[in-house]
């Protein structure tokens, strides 16, 4: 059976692929892609800070309420841009 661990690491190939295709997409709403980015510095973020709640207190990130919360703050963020970009491109064909 494969490791979560691994399949984490994985799934990164195929996200990075479909970041590359929707960059390249005109239709793309800027604002959404750059939601989409968001989400990879979400990633980004909670490797180093689930390694610092490891080794600094042993636990796992979803133990550390004020990690856990910080990283998650990516994450939120990212969901954001993403509405108000899809959202933006909506009104955007519904006044045209």
């Amino acid at each position: 059976m494969i490791s979560k661990e691994t399949l984490f690491a994985l799934s990164l190939f195929p996200y990075l692929g479909f970041l590359w295709f929707i960059s390249r997409s005109p239709q793309m709403p800027r604002l959404a892609l750059y939601g989409f980015y968001g989400t990879l510095v979400f990633v980004g973020i909670t490797i180093p800070a689930g390694i610092y709640a490891k080794v600094a207190y042993g636990e796992a990130l979803a133990n550390i309420d004020w990690l856990h919360g910080g990283a998650e703050v990516f994450l939120t963020l990212s969901n954001i841009l993403l509405v108000l970009g899809f959202s933006k491109a909506l009104q955007e064909l519904r006044n045209r």
